[in-house]
């Protein structure tokens, strides 16, 4: 390939991509799980796969937690284990749909005690923030109906807005609430956070410390993702990532696996967004998380974390090759095609050897994947591990 600036190899370096500690664990679908030898059982083996993850990638520095999944009674030791294996906690994730009580929602429930209860675990997450260090509460919510007239919807919109502005409260400085959406699933007929827009709303009625998560499998067939990634960078409200694939809704396939131009053009908005003029837009694109949240149930567990993270920084290598004066040169010419073509001249490159480059610049494999599989990391967790039984859990 062409000459490559200097500018995209420090780029690339300072890539970063969290993996999720339920993605090592064992997890399954409503048909089964399949356990996978050598899964991780607990929080601390998973963070030892998070951080081997890293080594490898070089670009995996942090791991998101979901609680109570993840809870233990020393939170300062697990972060300072975290450290002694070279990673850090990142995002921060309540679980508020598999109580008992959580039948009928959670912060959206028409009993105030359930909504009570609900409001307390997002609190404790918030207290362990403080201690682990991470910057970001990564909210979701099951709640909504699966029948007309199950609930009143407008007074289950307002339930949700008195709880949210409870939480931002709470919320110390420098932290931030990610507001995820999902149009369905597990509710069928409405579903509370419903979609990007019922998300922005709520987090311009919060605050500056709140902000939109998008997950690539939380929308209907054929949804311009990029364009929504647009709008809420210039918003200033895009706040972060759950990446994955899908090919039919919310499947939690390897992210790029499916539709990797759609990754790629994602990858553009948030590269042009960077280097906007305007200063709202590029410090909301440098703030971005970028985060896995992939269910692997059939996939090898450190493999598939592997690839995911690898099919990022691919798509994130190529977005920066975009010769984006040209391409802005040919949309205010209206010049349809060549516009087009600037783009696919960057999608179609082969930036393989430029990875590998970077890779052994950063002192990482320059083949991440054949590292893994010629190294003896699972048959060493297989020895120590044997197979664990039974799913993790896993947050949609």
């Amino acid at each position: 390939m062409a000459q490559v600036s200097p500018s995209v190899h420090k780029a690339l370096k300072h890539q970063r991509i969290e993996t999720p500690s339920w993605g090592y664990g064992n997890s399954g679908t409503r048909f089964k799980t399949f356990a996978a030898p050598g899964a991780a059982r607990n929080v601390w083996e998973k963070l030892e796969d998070a951080a081997l993850i890293h080594r490898l990638s070089g670009i995996a520095p942090s791991v998101a937690l979901h609680i109570p999944w993840d809870r233990v009674e020393d939170w300062e030791q697990l972060n300072a284990y975290a450290q002694e294996q070279g990673i850090q906690i990142g995002a921060i994730n309540p679980n508020l749909f598999q109580d008992e009580e959580y039948k009928l929602g959670s912060i959206a429930h028409p009993d105030p005690k359930v909504r009570s209860k609900a409001i307390r675990h997002i609190l404790e997450c918030i207290e362990i923030m403080q201690v682990t260090g991470s910057r970001d509460l990564s909210l979701w919510f099951a709640d909504g109906t699966n029948y007309a007239g199950q609930d009143d919807l407008r007074s289950r919109k307002q339930r949700v807005r008195e709880s949210l502005e409870q939480v931002y409260v709470a919320l110390p400085e420098g932290k931030r609430m990610l507001l995820e959406y999902k149009f369905f699933e597990p509710a069928f007929y409405f579903t509370d956070v419903f979609d990007w827009g019922a998300a922005l709303l709520y987090c311009q009625a919060l605050g500056e410390k709140a902000q939109v998560l998008v997950d690539l499998g939380h929308h209907a067939q054929a949804t311009n993702l990029e364009a929504i990634v647009a709008f809420l960078l210039d918003e200033g409200k895009l706040g972060g990532f759950h990446f994955n694939a899908r090919r039919y809704a919310d499947d939690d396939l390897i992210v790029g696996s499916t539709n990797p131009f759609e990754l790629f053009c994602i990858y553009t908005e948030l590269v042009a967004a960077e280097n906007a003029s305007h200063p709202l837009t590029a410090q909301t694109a440098r703030n971005v998380a970028y985060m896995i949240d992939q269910s692997h149930n059939i996939e090898p567990k450190l493999e598939a974390m592997l690839q995911s993270v690898l099919n990022c920084q691919e798509a994130y290598a190529k977005a920066l090759l975009v010769d984006y004066p040209a391409l802005q040169q040919a949309q205010q010419h209206g010049d349809v095609l060549e516009a087009h073509r600037i783009l696919l001249e960057a999608f179609k490159t082969d930036v393989r050897p430029l990875l590998a480059e970077v890779r052994e610049e950063m002192g990482v494999p320059p083949d991440p994947i054949r590292a893994l599989r010629q190294g003896e990391y699972l048959s060493q967790r297989i020895q120590r591990r044997g197979t664990p039984s039974g799913a993790s859990g896993y947050p949609t």
